[in-house]
């Protein structure tokens, strides 16, 4: 059975001689390749890049690689042959929605840092281990590696890029500061000066969720800590976190919690969602 993030292959390749692989039919799985000694060259997108220390690729099934380490020249005048690199074959519910969530550069920077370095031996050595809970130890390692390839992904978008996220995240904060007042997307879009159609889609692509579904979200997050720590009437806190009338706010917090507001306020709370 695939776990949502299963690593099927794990290690620290080094060569000193002149190697050559590739796949006919492409990868079966996910593979994620972290340069850190020497160089090769590998094909990417389409073109063979020479591949040095710091570089990152990533490929998804059914990607067609090439990886061919052969004598370099070095800064003496002479000729080498050293490549070193971690690499990790993955699969996985969870491998699939991280790399569907954004656009992944197949080909990046990543730094030699000791955090990174750490995440990848110590994924290495928990999938030697094999056993559980070393198991879910070396999926806990990777989803951290990958989730870090991920921040330093956007750290190195574009200023274009850069630009469209700082518009959303605005969007979110005046969301998050305005959302039990009665607000409307049109508000929300004038806040930055873009058209409400701009709006609706650069937010939807940044957070996956619509404005009005990120409003609910806090609305009903609001109310819940009220129906947990206050002595408000149900009706009081419908009306002071947002809601137009009681039977909406009824019918959303069912759907969201499993239970209604008199239920869940009367339940044992001692549970997390």
């Amino acid at each position: 059975m695939v776990t949502e993030c299963e690593v099927l292959a794990a290690g620290y390749s080094y060569h000193t001689k002149p190697f050559h692989i590739a796949t006919t039919r492409g990868l079966r799985n996910y593979l994620i390749r972290f340069q850190v000694e020497g160089s090769c060259r590998i094909l990417v997108d389409g073109e063979v890049r020479l591949i040095v220390p710091g570089d990152l690729l990533l490929y998804k099934p059914t990607d067609a690689y090439d990886l061919r380490i052969e004598a370099e020249l070095q800064p003496s005048g002479e000729h080498e042959v050293s490549s070193g690199d971690y690499y990790f074959f993955c699969r996985g519910s969870w491998l699939e929605e991280w790399w569907g969530r954004t656009v992944k550069s197949r080909h990046m920077k990543l730094p030699l840092s000791k955090e990174v370095l750490h995440l990848c031996r110590q994924t290495i050595l928990e999938h030697r281990r094999s056993k559980d809970p070393a198991k879910e130890m070396t999926e806990y390692y990777m989803r951290l590696l990958c989730l870090t390839i991920e921040r330093a992904s956007r750290e190195q978008r574009s200023p274009e890029e850069k630009g469209r996220s700082f518009l959303a995240y605005e969007m979110k904060r005046y969301i998050e500061e305005n959302a039990l007042s009665p607000l409307k997307i049109e508000d929300v879009a004038q806040h930055v000066d873009l058209s409400v159609s701009r709006a609706v889609h650069l937010f939807k692509s940044v957070f996956d969720q619509t404005i009005m579904q990120y409003v609910q979200q806090i609305r009903l997050s609001v109310a819940r800590e009220r129906i947990l720590f206050s002595k408000m009437s149900l009706e009081q806190i419908a009306e002071t976190s947002g809601f137009n009338s009681y039977t909406y706010f009824y019918r959303v917090f069912r759907a969201r919690y499993g239970m209604s507001p008199k239920e869940y306020r009367a339940g044992d709370m001692n549970w997390i969602d």
